[in-house]
């Protein structure tokens, strides 16, 4: 069975990696191949391998299957940004930011005629609803006016994936409420429906507790504790988290379920074997062990509901529902096969699970936990020393077990994680998260003072944690390890966690050189390669040479605490195991180039700022070194010359010059090849730089002026750079209908290349003896892309 189950997942797992969805006849028949070798193979004694097969087979056609039926409701082309009228339900917890609310929103019927809406969208309401938030309700009803466009993100390597996201939660349009109060109302202000009562009963918890700790720096981990909603959590405390290992435990972790579900057993079995006190003799009825472990399911269920039904959630739910069935049927299972199980049951009901780090961190852990804790301890030690024996073995074995598949998703592991879980997991596991439960519930005024208690809890505890974040070296950052060094580095590990008597066992370290020893990839020496990284309305670009590295733009600001920093080149850089970047430049102040720079300068080591920015500017306050751009400069890194064409030292003496008109222009060239950033200049400058010497300009690849807008690109200022390559970084719809099509039509008619980020998402570049072009769309293909 647990071989089966494996196949099973593995056979899901390869489904998710292709980039076309196998056809319904080539599904029919794979199941029936399936199950005849399954039948042929066990009638020849083959078992193993019909387990293997069955479960192989049957896992690819039930993850194609899940996602044909995903993928049947689309939004057409033709509905996407015009006014629609919806009428549905609210259908999740709303999420308040500056400037409005989101929420998933099913629809019940589209009012407008000849229009076609998914079932489910998710909404983002701005306007007068900012004012007040509290308005929108799960399980209401509206009827709404909504302008949709179908499901888009960012695509870029080691970047979340949104639009799987989108696909995995059933959303197959994202939009916003359009600002006619008159055509939008509520209907009515509850729906019977189980799933909307368990969102509304979420956020009335929600609700109470941001109310009794109302401005409190904590008030979100509370919440995150006792309703699974981590979204109230600031990013400087999401850093802190991150660097000491201990996220896992600022949400309603397997931990909590388990401890919760274990105490509502003992509670119950204490109760049953009294018979409740009534003497009606309970026990010889029905046995206290198999009333225990239904309560525990039940309060289990229960608290993953309040969750929002989480892969961790759903991981130890399973298993607590596998143990308690095999009680009930008098066939105790062991851990191997309830953890089989479990992963069978999460796969089953969610194949794109798997596209997460949580599913196979939760799984992971528990399987090294068993792993390397399934020996008794030693007989001479008992009592609290052999408790503590355990703990720390359950420790080292989670953090040496996970540090490979750590470092593969995130690029980084904390090394002072083992400290900061032996102090925050009784904190926040057996005080913080029973007072917050309790709180929660409680009336006023014994809910304020236990609240209180549980989040003055969290502030004590923030002191170590970011006394423990602090040191560079509390972080280890790698590249993300290829293929055969994981398989190397995860059999080393295995050896290292095995049973006392297993022979030698640091030798398993060896198989660890490898991974401890990777460095970044970098081109050599008189090459250079380019990011171009899809960050939407914005410009962001990495330029690597065999020693240096420069990023040119950081991306645009999406919302407090949201930038093309965090959400796109920080990821990337941790991915690619770059912790230091030589030079940053900022073509200028605009928000869709600046937006991620704090983030930059706050997160990892910046050699020198170059930039446009005016003396005033803040980020010159944080910055190393800050230098103006202008046209002259120039250095050489590893063969490679960088040449600052723009803007002239007189354009910072006219205060009342557009911030794009002294946008920094970079020319970077390696032999015969070049490529030209040109920020966000216009007609006026380029024409500018024809008259200075239009014989510098010439270029492989131009990064389309100002996204490709009407007023940049002449004609004259592409001949005079001759690309065969233009890149324009735009976002998806924008508002500023970049790029203009009269302009990138001027690119097609001149035989240019023409390379969009929205359509192609990153585009990575190797300048070399050839020009090679890559572009993320393409070389990391899903099926989902563009449906």
């Amino acid at each position: 069975m647990r071989s089966a189950i494996l196949a099973f997942t593995a056979g899901a797992a390869w489904v998710q990696m292709q980039p076309v969805l196998p056809a319904p006849v080539t599904l029919a028949a794979c199941a029936a191949t399936a199950v005849g070798g399954f039948l042929l193979l066990r009638r020849r004694g083959r078992r193993l391998a019909a387990g293997l097969l069955a479960g192989l087979l049957l896992g690819s056609c039930w993850a194609a299957l899940l996602a044909h039926l995903a993928l049947r409701h689309a939004l057409p082309l033709t509905d996407e940004g015009r006014d629609i009228a919806v009428t549905g339900v609210v259908a999740s917890l709303p999420h308040r930011f500056d400037g409005g609310v989101r929420f998933q929103f099913d629809v019940a019927q589209t009012d407008t005629p000849g229009a076609t809406v998914p079932p489910t969208i998710i909404l983002s309401w701005y306007g007068a609803i900012a004012a007040d938030p509290s308005r929108v309700h799960p399980g209401e009803r509206w009827r709404l006016v909504v302008r949709l466009q179908r499901p888009h993100g960012n695509a870029n390597p080691h970047g979340f994936d949104y639009e799987a996201w989108l696909l995995e939660q059933g959303i197959r349009a994202t939009g916003y409420v359009r600002p006619a109060d008159r055509d939008n109302q509520r209907l009515t202000t509850w729906t019977p429906d189980a799933r909307y009562a368990v969102e509304r009963a979420r956020g009335w918890l929600r609700s109470r507790i941001l109310a009794v700790l109302d401005g409190k720096p904590y008030a979100g981990v509370i919440v995150a504790l006792v309703i699974g909603d981590q979204r109230g959590i600031d990013q400087a405390s999401w850093d802190v988290f991150n660097r000491t290992g201990i996220s896992h435990l600022v949400s309603i972790s397997g931990l909590h379920i388990t401890m919760l579900a274990g105490l509502a057993a003992w509670a119950t079995s204490w109760l049953w074997r009294r018979s409740f006190f009534t003497g009606a003799a309970l026990p010889l009825r029905l046995p206290a062990q198999k009333v225990a472990a239904l309560a525990g399911a039940l309060v289990a269920l229960l608290y993953v509901l309040l969750a929002g039904f989480g892969v961790p959630a759903q991981r130890t739910f399973y298993m607590l529902a596998v143990v308690a069935v095999a009680l009930w049927c008098g066939r105790i299972a062991s851990m191997s096969h309830v953890l089989c199980l479990a992963l069978g049951v999460a796969v089953l009901r969610d194949p794109w699970a798997m596209l997460w780090p949580g599913f196979w961190l939760s799984f992971g852990a528990v399987a090294a936990i068993l792993y390397a804790c399934s020996r008794q301890p030693d007989a001479r030690t008992r009592g609290w020393r052999a408790g503590l024996m355990v703990a720390a073995r359950t420790q080292w074995a989670v953090t040496l077990g996970l540090a490979p598949l750590t470092l593969l998703l995130f690029g980084q592991v904390s090394l002072v994680s083992p400290v900061a879980n032996a102090v925050a997991i009784p904190v926040i596991s057996l005080f913080v998260t029973p007072l917050a439960l309790a709180g929660s519930v409680l009336p006023s005024p014994l809910a304020d003072l236990v609240l209180g208690v549980a989040h003055l809890a969290m502030v004590l505890l923030a002191w170590p944690l970011g006394w423990l974040s602090a040191p560079a070296l509390a972080v280890w950052s790698s590249p993300a390890p290829s293929p055969w060094i994981l398989v190397l580095a995860l059999a080393g590990t295995a050896w290292m966690l095995a049973p006392r008597g297993w022979p030698q066992r640091w030798v398993g370290l060896a198989a660890w050189t490898p991974l401890l020893t990777h460095v970044p990839d970098a081109p050599v020496a008189g090459r250079f390669d380019v990011t171009a990284f899809d960050v939407g309305q914005g410009m962001a670009l990495l330029v690597e040479t065999q020693h240096h590295r420069l990023l040119y733009d950081t991306g645009p600001l999406y919302a407090p605490g949201a930038n093309g920093a965090t959400r796109v080149i920080l990821p990337y850089l941790r991915g690619r195991g770059i912790g230091r970047l030589d030079a940053l430049v900022i073509s200028h102040s605009d928000l869709d180039h600046v937006g991620g720079a704090e983030a930059v300068l706050t997160t990892i080591q910046v050699g020198q700022l170059i930039s446009s920015l005016p003396p005033a500017h803040q980020l010159l306050q944080k910055a190393p070194h800050p230098a103006r751009c202008t046209a002259g400069q120039g250095w050489n890194w590893d063969g490679v010359r960088f040449e600052m064409l723009a803007p002239a030292m007189a354009s910072y003496a006219s205060p009342g010059l557009r911030s794009n008109a002294r946008s920094c222009v970079l020319r970077i060239s390696a032999g015969s090849r070049a490529i030209l950033l040109a920020g966000d200049i216009e007609a006026a400058q380029e024409a500018a730089l024809l008259r200075l010497d239009a014989g510098r300009l010439r270029a492989d690849v131009l990064l389309a002026p100002h996204h490709g807008s009407a007023t940049s690109s002449t004609a004259a200022f592409l001949q005079a750079v001759g690309p065969t390559l233009g890149i324009f970084q735009v976002g998806y719809r924008n508002r500023y209908r970049h790029p203009q099509k009269l302009v990138y039509a001027r690119y097609g008619a001149m035989g240019i290349e023409r390379l969009r980020t929205d359509e192609h998402g990153a585009v990575t570049l190797s300048f070399g003896p050839v020009l090679g072009v890559a572009t993320y769309r393409e070389t990391h293909a899903r099926y989902w892309y563009g449906r």
